[in-house]
């Protein structure tokens, strides 16, 4: 059993890491406010706008677009069924806080068939409340959709929003199976800054657990590495000092240990590139060009290191053979070991 001083911390860890949902959504609003990328919804998340520097504004846009990108790939795959029909695909947002993409989605007509997120349940029930409260979401996943603030749970017919606590994976199942998810099905699963903040026996038991339950999936991560040089310890001391602790950041400290952690829970396939990579050789050239002329830039050397401790890993189980295109151009990605 763990002491009553580790199960302190581990709360106090659990609520700042929470709070790190709202310092997110402001970042995104500043990025929108200045013309980085559209975003319709994201304003209603945000109760005390601000005003973020430009090398956060263009941190936060290229995970952004490279987020964009991969999951477009993902959507636009097009395998038909045994009868003709276009396949299904889903949606499983771990951590997903007050992302907007499903949103997004439904404006452009990309939705997929199903889309579901997770959280702990004080954020799913302030989202729950909003998605309640406002027209704008709530006219997105449908008239009839049944919405629980005091649960912090939302179901529609293609929309599904559940609290849990992401380190127990026999709960995760219990969602999946309570938002009628099919396992079967091509899945994208999202995790974007939201691993490494547990330790490193709970992000083994949750990349695991994906890998043992959906056969045809891609797995998107977005999280820091190289903790060790003077940047990287400073990253650390300034997350520290707002109670959040990256506990799983020297459990995958590196590319080639965040490709690792995939494999070694079962993944067919991995790779990660840092962001300063996916930056200069993903993100679209034309994107990039229009967003450097937004803003007064000449924090370079800060740009590169910060990029440079950051990345984008992403993990494949093709059980359908959909996914012989999907990911980075020439990506290298490692194969599992037969």
């Amino acid at each position: 059993m763990a002491s009553p001083a580790a199960v302190s911390d581990s709360h106090s860890n659990t609520v700042a890491v929470q709070a790190t949902n709202d310092d997110a959504s402001a970042s995104k609003l500043s990025c929108v406010k200045k013309g980085y990328m559209k975003d319709d919804y994201i304003h209603l998340f945000v109760r005390r706008p601000v005003r973020r520097s430009p090398i956060i504004n263009r941190g936060y846009f290229a995970r952004w677009a490279a987020f964009r990108k991969l999951l477009y790939q993902f959507l636009d795959i097009d395998k038909k069924t045994d009868d003709g029909g276009p396949i299904k695909k889903q949606i499983l947002s771990l951590g997903a806080g007050f992302d907007t993409t499903y949103f997004h989605l439904q404006d452009e007509g990309k939705a997929p068939y199903l889309y579901v997120e997770v959280d702990f349940k004080e954020v799913t029930s302030k989202k729950a409340a909003l998605i309640e409260t406002c027209s704008q979401l709530r006219s997105k996943i449908g008239e009839t959709a049944s919405i629980s603030r005091e649960k912090g749970e939302v179901f529609s017919d293609h929309y599904k929003l559940l609290p849990v606590d992401l380190r127990d994976t026999q709960k995760l199942s219990d969602i999946i199976a309570l938002a009628d998810m099919d396992t079967s099905l091509p899945t994208f699963i999202i995790a974007e800054c939201v691993l490494i903040y547990l330790d490193p026996d709970s992000i083994r038991a949750v990349v695991g657990w994906a890998n043992q339950t959906f056969t045809t999936a891609v797995f998107f991560l977005y999280e820091q590495i190289n903790p060790d040089d003077a940047f990287g310890q400073q990253m650390i001391r300034n997350l520290e000092s707002r109670g959040c602790a990256l506990l799983g950041i020297y459990a995958t400290p590196s590319l080639k240990a965040k490709e690792k952690l995939f494999l070694d829970q079962g993944w067919q396939r991995a790779v990660a590139w840092d962001m300063l990579r996916v930056y200069s050789e993903f993100v679209d050239a034309q994107e990039r060009r229009r967003i450097e002329r937004l803003e007064l830039f000449d924090e370079f050397e800060e740009w590169y290191m910060m990029q440079e401790h950051y990345c984008v890993a992403y993990a494949i189980n093709d059980a359908m053979g959909l996914y012989g295109d999907f990911g980075f151009s020439d990506d290298k990605s490692v194969p599992s070991s037969p």
